[in-house]
Protein backbone atom coordinates (compact mmCIF):
# COMPACT_ATOMS: atom_id res chain seq x y z
CA UNK A 1 0.00 0.00 0.00
CA UNK A 2 1.36 3.36 -1.05
CA UNK A 3 1.61 6.17 1.49
CA UNK A 4 1.35 8.74 -1.26
CA UNK A 5 -1.53 11.19 -0.91
CA UNK A 6 -3.91 11.55 -3.83
CA UNK A 7 -4.61 15.20 -4.61
CA UNK A 8 -7.12 16.69 -7.06
CA UNK A 9 -5.81 17.82 -10.43
CA UNK A 10 -5.43 21.41 -11.58
CA UNK A 11 -8.64 21.16 -13.64
CA UNK A 12 -10.62 20.37 -10.51
CA UNK A 13 -8.93 23.05 -8.40
CA UNK A 14 -9.25 25.84 -10.95
CA UNK A 15 -12.60 25.00 -12.52
CA UNK A 16 -14.98 27.77 -13.52
CA UNK A 17 -17.71 28.14 -10.91
CA UNK A 18 -19.68 30.88 -12.71
CA UNK A 19 -23.19 30.03 -13.81
CA UNK A 20 -23.86 29.68 -17.51
CA UNK A 21 -26.14 32.73 -17.55
CA UNK A 22 -23.22 34.94 -16.52
CA UNK A 23 -21.10 33.84 -19.50
CA UNK A 24 -21.53 36.05 -22.58
CA UNK A 25 -22.80 34.20 -25.64
CA UNK A 26 -20.91 36.17 -28.30
CA UNK A 27 -18.01 38.50 -28.91
CA UNK A 28 -20.40 41.48 -29.04
CA UNK A 29 -21.56 40.80 -25.49
CA UNK A 30 -17.97 40.68 -24.31
CA UNK A 31 -17.27 44.06 -25.90
CA UNK A 32 -20.40 45.51 -24.28
CA UNK A 33 -19.32 44.21 -20.88
CA UNK A 34 -15.85 45.76 -21.29
CA UNK A 35 -17.21 49.19 -22.29
CA UNK A 36 -16.93 51.75 -19.49
CA UNK A 37 -20.24 52.70 -17.94
CA UNK A 38 -20.67 56.12 -16.36
CA UNK A 39 -23.26 56.13 -13.60
CA UNK A 40 -22.14 59.36 -11.96
CA UNK A 41 -24.57 62.25 -12.24
CA UNK A 42 -23.51 65.10 -14.49
CA UNK A 43 -22.67 68.27 -12.56
CA UNK A 44 -23.08 71.75 -14.00
CA UNK A 45 -20.30 74.19 -13.18
CA UNK A 46 -19.26 72.24 -10.06
CA UNK A 47 -22.66 72.68 -8.39
CA UNK A 48 -24.68 70.32 -6.29
CA UNK A 49 -26.15 67.33 -8.10
CA UNK A 50 -29.39 67.94 -9.95
CA UNK A 51 -30.56 64.35 -10.29
CA UNK A 52 -33.06 63.26 -7.67
CA UNK A 53 -31.73 61.13 -4.86
CA UNK A 54 -33.13 57.61 -4.68
CA UNK A 55 -35.24 57.19 -1.59
CA UNK A 56 -34.77 53.87 0.12
CA UNK A 57 -37.73 51.98 1.47
CA UNK A 58 -37.68 50.01 4.69
CA UNK A 59 -37.05 46.90 2.60
CA UNK A 60 -33.97 48.48 0.98
CA UNK A 61 -32.61 49.56 4.34
CA UNK A 62 -32.36 45.99 5.67
CA UNK A 63 -28.69 45.05 6.12
CA UNK A 64 -27.36 42.28 3.94
CA UNK A 65 -26.52 39.93 6.78
CA UNK A 66 -24.61 36.72 6.22
CA UNK A 67 -24.06 36.38 2.49
CA UNK A 68 -21.26 36.75 -0.03
CA UNK A 69 -20.42 40.38 -0.69
CA UNK A 70 -18.82 41.45 -3.96
CA UNK A 71 -17.95 45.02 -3.00
CA UNK A 72 -15.18 45.92 -0.60
CA UNK A 73 -13.81 48.99 1.13
CA UNK A 74 -10.86 49.36 3.43
CA UNK A 75 -11.37 51.14 6.73
CA UNK A 76 -8.50 51.96 9.03
CA UNK A 77 -9.22 51.86 12.75
CA UNK A 78 -7.22 52.95 15.74
CA UNK A 79 -6.27 50.21 18.20
CA UNK A 80 -8.94 51.51 20.60
CA UNK A 81 -11.65 51.44 17.92
CA UNK A 82 -10.73 47.90 16.92
CA UNK A 83 -10.73 46.87 20.57
CA UNK A 84 -14.20 48.40 21.03
CA UNK A 85 -15.47 46.58 17.94
CA UNK A 86 -14.14 43.27 19.23
CA UNK A 87 -15.61 43.94 22.67
CA UNK A 88 -19.00 44.59 21.06
CA UNK A 89 -18.70 41.32 19.13
CA UNK A 90 -17.83 39.42 22.30
CA UNK A 91 -20.65 41.10 24.24
CA UNK A 92 -23.16 40.17 21.54
CA UNK A 93 -21.90 36.61 21.63
CA UNK A 94 -21.58 36.24 25.41
CA UNK A 95 -24.55 38.23 26.66
CA UNK A 96 -27.04 37.74 23.84
CA UNK A 97 -25.89 34.50 22.22
CA UNK A 98 -25.45 36.15 18.80
CA UNK A 99 -22.43 34.77 16.95
CA UNK A 100 -21.73 37.62 14.52
CA UNK A 101 -18.51 38.77 12.91
CA UNK A 102 -17.09 42.29 12.87
CA UNK A 103 -18.22 42.89 9.30
CA UNK A 104 -21.82 42.11 10.20
CA UNK A 105 -21.68 44.54 13.12
CA UNK A 106 -20.30 47.25 10.81
CA UNK A 107 -22.98 46.59 8.14
CA UNK A 108 -25.77 46.68 10.75
CA UNK A 109 -24.35 49.88 12.24
CA UNK A 110 -24.18 51.53 8.81
CA UNK A 111 -27.78 50.58 8.13
CA UNK A 112 -28.91 52.15 11.41
CA UNK A 113 -26.87 55.34 10.93
CA UNK A 114 -27.99 55.86 7.32
CA UNK A 115 -31.66 55.31 8.23
CA UNK A 116 -31.29 57.86 11.07
CA UNK A 117 -29.65 60.34 8.69
CA UNK A 118 -32.46 60.00 6.15
CA UNK A 119 -35.15 60.28 8.82
CA UNK A 120 -33.73 63.17 10.88
CA UNK A 121 -31.33 64.89 8.48
CA UNK A 122 -29.54 67.72 10.28
CA UNK A 123 -30.56 66.36 13.68
CA UNK A 124 -29.31 62.81 13.06
CA UNK A 125 -26.66 61.43 15.39
CA UNK A 126 -24.06 61.19 12.61
CA UNK A 127 -24.58 64.81 11.51
CA UNK A 128 -24.31 66.03 15.11
CA UNK A 129 -21.18 63.97 15.83
CA UNK A 130 -19.44 65.01 12.62
CA UNK A 131 -20.16 68.65 13.41
CA UNK A 132 -18.66 68.09 16.87
CA UNK A 133 -21.83 68.75 18.86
Amino acid sequence: MSRRVSLPGADELFRNTATLSAVPSSRENIEEMDAPVSTAPKLKNNTVRTTPRRRATAFDRAPSGREKHDEKITVYLSPDELYDLDQARLALRGDLGLAVDRGRIVRESLSIIIADLEAKGDQSIIARRLRGK
